[in-house]
């Protein structure tokens, strides 16, 4: 593949000290400072240049990974979207960790392709990765739920590939007082409906658009924003009413309006645990999920149907938000290798002690049995999809043949 990059300007914010008052409690330990992220950034974006550059032949000796040593390899990571994000500073930042851990330490050379919002590079990578343990893929929901829409620009498929690992992370919704919301209950049997603002109904916005519809909440939306710190600030102009945030993001977007009394944390979107079952985000704890807020508002559980597409959708989207995979060819050996690596990094002190801005408070996932859960996750059943596909069609006037 030829390696390229992008400039994007782009920074992340750093996460709060978690409220006192009860009303949401953030994450111990946010996302990279914007210094932190930038040097991050800047370090293998050098890198990738160099490479293209200067070592573009580097690549191309077959790689021999399969005798527990990668040393003299250089791992190709494609990352599907622009430079200096959320997810290229994850990706960047986990895979130098791991790469580093591996016996041989292989070189990085991270590649960005942000083409149709990640589906480009990914498509790229199924077409042209070598199934050697030296080419590896960043996935996001961005690009997990086109996958999941069967659209036209999709040539990838996860049956075809096979996880190294996964981080999850989670979101809260909240809105702003002035528009008449104190609590939960505001959300139903309204004058006038609440304003979401979203940047495509076929992107991460999907999940809070189930949640809206699950609660039979007053919400009508309008799409175009380029990301979710420009909804949060059309929300403080008055200009939306509703909205949600990421775990990274909340503290410093969302907690000074609820400190100041402009805004109140409605419910997050929660977890997805080993059992199926959605719980509380263990960095937002006081506050309740969805399905605690649809109980209060109806005195019982979700319709078993409409629970169980949120469910898939979530897990899709926030239990399994990243995940790096490898093509499904390569080598159970070389595959191994770098996943007991993953794993060990999981449960090492000094790792989670680094990692804990850039994983939000999430835990990586490289847990021998990954390839089950998240292929699990991945396949959802045909009447999950027909469901979000009606909701797509009925409510946001969009047609997936």
């Amino acid at each position: 593949m030829t390696l390229y990059t992008d400039e994007v300007d782009a920074t992340t914010p750093d996460d709060p000290t978690p409220p006192e008052d009860g009303s949401a409690t953030a994450t111990d330990a946010g996302p990279p400072r914007a210094r932190t992220a930038a040097a991050v950034v800047a370090g293998f974006t050098a890198l990738a240049v160099g490479v293209t550059a200067f070592g573009g032949g580097l690549l191309d000796p077959p790689a021999s990974t399969t005798d527990g040593d990668y040393a003299g390899e250089t791992v190709e990571m494609m990352i599907p979207l622009a430079e200096g994000g959320g997810t290229d500073t994850w990706a960047r930042f986990v895979a130098a960790e791991l790469t580093g851990a591996v016996p041989g330490q292989p070189g990085l050379a991270p590649v960005n392709d942000d083409g149709g919002e990640g589906i480009v590079g990914t498509n790229h990578f199924m077409t042209s990765a070598r199934p050697d343990g030296t080419e590896w893929l960043v996935s996001t929901a961005s690009t997990v739920v086109p996958y999941l829409l069967e659209m036209d620009a999709v040539r990838y498929d996860f049956t075809e590939l096979r996880p190294i690992l996964a981080n999850g992370t989670g979101a809260v919704v909240y809105a702003r007082t002035a528009a008449g919301v104190d609590g939960v209950a505001d959300l139903v049997d309204r004058d006038r409906p609440l304003v979401f603002g979203g940047i495509a109904a076929t992107s991460l916005d999907l999940t809070t658009l189930l949640a809206f519809d699950l609660l039979g909440a007053d919400v009508e939306s309008t799409f175009g924003f380029e990301g979710r710190g420009p909804v949060n600030l059309a929300l403080q102009r008055g200009e939306v009413d509703i909205d949600y945030q990421t775990t990274s993001s909340y503290g410093p977007a969302v907690q000074p309006l609820v400190d100041d009394g402009t805004a109140v944390p409605l419910f997050s979107l929660g977890q997805v645990d080993e059992d199926g079952e959605i719980v509380r985000d263990p960095n937002f704890p006081k506050v309740p999920t969805v399905v605690e807020v649809y109980e209060e508002l109806n005195g019982e559980l979700p319709p078993a149907d409409a629970l169980e597409t949120y469910t898939a959708i979530l897990a899709l989207t926030y239990t399994f938000q990243k995940a790096l995979w490898v093509p499904e060819d390569t080598p159970d050996e070389a595959l191994e290798l770098v996943r007991d690596e993953a794993e060990q990094l999981s449960v090492d002190p000094s790792f989670e002690e680094s990692a804990a801005e850039v994983l939000g408070g999430y835990p990586l996932d490289a847990a021998p049995d990954l390839p089950e859960r998240i292929g699990a996750a991945y396949q959802v059943d045909a009447e999950v999809r027909e469901d979000v596909l009606e909701l797509l069609e009925r409510d946001y006037d969009i047609t997936i043949d």
